[in-house]
């Protein structure tokens, strides 16, 4: 990890810059797999499959025999854990449901909204290094309470053809029914045009690698919506003195696991925590089996020292980190100052990994410093609010005059008409 003490606001925006790759690179190799899944469907999903997956299948449907088998592949510890995780995050979820009041904002003319869930979604669930079953949870729950219609879900297989069993089983408790086994571009690709076997969804889901972002990016230019930019995981641990450095320790590593490219930073006003965490990150990641990676991701991390809490403050806002936690005495009075990050989780006992898994908020968050203008994903994002207004003769007669002087102002006339005919008939 790199140490930096007291750096000058000058430095603060190479400070802060994450290890990310120019996805616009990337643009030309992954509009050739869209433009062949686009022509070709199922057979150009198969053929990158085998290509890029290593793996050969005769199709592409997750069957019920798959998920029958995959039930009785799970221990019964990992089931309730997970069911316990689908009901938290859905309490939570719940509680964001929308409620409709019909505002009169002058006599005879009322307005109001209605929430509507987007009829098809598309879940994207990574493969790669680890079973992201708990991203199917986050993505599916709100789903489902969203009133989605139809919700398909793409994950790439392992090389014996079949889908991680709890990626399956967090699927079946989360009530997904279409499953897919396509992974990277070609499955971005087949959820935003539709193949023979995977339907055409409006907005997809879900994290992935730079080839991933990259296709999203692509896809969403004109054809299908997507939940958010999104690049490589992050955390930031802002600390004071009295922070536990073998807490703070894990929260970062526990970042760092995730990949090569993730970032994990500290930023404290302590000298002597920066170096007690140092001490005890070579410590834990000595043991860690994912070690190896994470030891990769530290190469991009930071503990980083500032003056006082004010500027640790300022530095963090201007980070806006997907991941904050925040280990310092009065975290309540820090919580209130923080005004761009993800999710943030607040006092010694809250680490990123209940967000991560069970304490009911959603995982799927803006990183590369998105947090200063994206939200995580959350109930709104699986729906649409239409608005309606309803105008009666009083209503018209009010706001009508107004309208035409607007409308004429503005040289359009037929919009002007549309009130004058109206009018005349009162």
């Amino acid at each position: 990890m790199i140490l930096i003490n007291y750096p000058n606001r000058a430095e603060w925006v190479e400070l802060l810059k994450r290890p990310v790759m120019n996805t616009e690179s990337l643009f030309d190799t992954v509009r050739d797999i869209i433009d062949r899944v686009k022509a070709e469907g199922d057979r150009a999903v198969l053929e990158m499959e085998e290509k890029f997956d290593k793996v050969a299948l005769s199709s592409l449907v997750v069957t019920e025999e798959e998920l029958a088998e995959a039930d009785g592949l799970i221990e019964e510890e990992l089931k309730a854990a997970i069911r316990l995780a689908k009901q938290n995050i859905e309490t939570f979820h719940r509680a964001q449901r929308f409620e409709s009041h019909k505002v009169e904002t002058v006599p005879g003319v009322t307005c109001w909204q209605k929430a509507v869930g987007i009829e098809k979604v598309g879940l994207y669930i990574p493969g790669g290094t680890a079973p992201l079953f708990s991203t199917v949870l986050m993505l599916a729950v709100p789903a489902q309470i969203a009133g989605c219609k139809e919700v398909v879900l793409c994950t790439p297989p392992a090389r014996n053809g079949k889908v991680h069993p709890a990626v399956l089983f967090a699927a079946k408790v989360a009530g997904v029914k279409r499953i897919f086994k396509a992974g990277g571009v070609q499955a971005i690709a087949a959820m935003a045009y539709g193949t023979e076997s995977v339907p055409k969804v409006y907005k997809i889901f879900g994290p992935g690698n730079q080839y991933v972002t990259a296709a999203k990016q692509l896809v969403s230019l004109r054809d299908v919506a997507i939940d958010m930019p999104a690049g490589p995981s992050e955390v930031e641990v802002l600390a004071d003195s009295t922070a536990n450095p073998v807490f703070v320790a894990a929260d970062l590593l526990s970042q760092a696991e995730h990949g090569v490219d993730s970032q994990a930073i500290l930023i404290t006003t302590s000298e002597s925590l920066q170096q007690a965490v140092k001490k005890e990150v070579e410590r834990q990641l000595a043991v860690l089996p994912r070690k190896e990676i994470a030891a990769k991701s530290l190469a991009n991390s930071k503990l980083i020292v500032v003056k006082d809490m004010e500027e640790a403050i300022e530095l963090t806002n201007e980070y806006a980190p997907e991941h904050l936690i925040v280990e310092t005495q009065n975290y309540m009075d820090v919580a209130a100052q923080v005004v761009n990050a993800g999710s943030v989780f607040l006092g010694v006992y809250s680490p990123e990994s209940a967000g991560d898994y069970a304490s009911g908020t959603n995982h799927t968050l803006p990183t590369n410093g998105y947090a200063k203008a994206y939200s995580g994903v959350s109930l709104d994002s699986f729906i649409r609010k239409i608005t309606f207004q309803e105008i009666n003769r009083e209503g018209i007669n009010t706001i009508g005059p107004a309208i035409e002087v607007m409308a004429a102002n503005e040289h359009l006339d037929a919009h002007k008409n549309a009130v004058t005919v109206r009018l005349k008939t009162l």
